[in-house]
């Protein structure tokens, strides 16, 4: 059996193309710059969210004011829907992700639900980039809408370094 020119301009014609695509794609990627490091991530059931510390200092301490203004201001941005939110339900499971960097100088989780009101996500995570996935039920509060904390700290000093907050809008 003999393939036809047609058939053969055709092949020609989809390599050609997938070639520059994937070239093209690499280009591009590799143009747009290395990606945001100093990020958490909330992972609820299937779906994941990334934010950037919403209060740091470049990795700096931050100082008590500033730490109660950051609160403010979540507390703010939480109610006019600014902070980065995601839906969960009591069956899905729910975990925290830091990159390297953080988990080197230490971290913790919690959210303000659960039946002891702050419930720990992750405590003790120094130089592990993973929270585990906890049952959503365990750290949900009542009134459907949940703040997840991540919290770097470095060990030592106990000097809080960078806060991200997520919201989980709980869905019957």
């Amino acid at each position: 059996m003999s393939l036809s020119t047609r058939a053969i301009a055709a092949i020609g014609a989809v390599v050609v193309i997938g070639a520059g695509t994937v070239g093209g794609s690499i280009a591009y990627a590799s143009n747009k710059g290395k990606p945001a490091e100093h990020v958490a991530t909330l992972t609820v059931g299937r779906s994941s969210i990334t934010s950037a510390p919403f209060c740091y200092s470049d990795g700096k301490a931050l100082a008590q004011d500033i730490l109660a203004k950051c609160q403010v201001d979540a507390k703010k941005a939480r109610e006019a829907g600014k902070l980065p939110t995601t839906d969960v339900q009591a069956s899905d499971r729910v975990g925290v992700g830091v990159p390297p960097s953080v988990a080197d100088t230490g971290w913790f989780a919690f959210t303000d639900g659960g039946a002891q009101g702050q419930t720990p996500l992750a405590q003790d995570t120094r130089g592990t980039t993973w929270s585990g996935s906890v049952a959503a039920s365990q750290l949900l509060n009542s009134s459907g809408d949940t703040t997840v904390t991540v919290v770097e700290a470095d060990q030592k000093s106990q000097e809080i370094l960078a806060v991200w907050f997520f919201d989980m809008k709980t869905q019957d």
